[in-house]
């Protein structure tokens, strides 16, 4: 099996944005994230995982990343074989 890239668009709760960026940081180690001003003063955090196929799931990271104190929503926006 491959390896997998999954790139999870999060949206922090209402005033949370600085706490929920800094928990999946630490708590997830991901390999990339981005902060996305969507406009009218609303950000959310694009975050990027790459794993062997066999050893997680886009579901997985994806319920442990609603488990982030901070995080409201969780959506998968790419999700590829590298």
């Amino acid at each position: 099996m491959g390896k997998v890239a999954v790139i999870y668009k999060v949206y922090p709760k209402d005033g949370m944005f600085d706490q929920a960026f800094k928990n999946i940081k630490e708590k997830l180690n991901p390999q990339g994230m981005q902060e996305d001003d969507i406009g009218f003063g609303i950000k959310l955090i694009k975050v990027m995982f790459v794993f062997e196929d066999k050893d997680n799931s886009a579901s997985t990271i994806e319920t442990k990343l609603k488990d982030i104190e901070g995080v409201n929503e969780v959506e998968v926006i790419d999700e590829t074989l590298l």
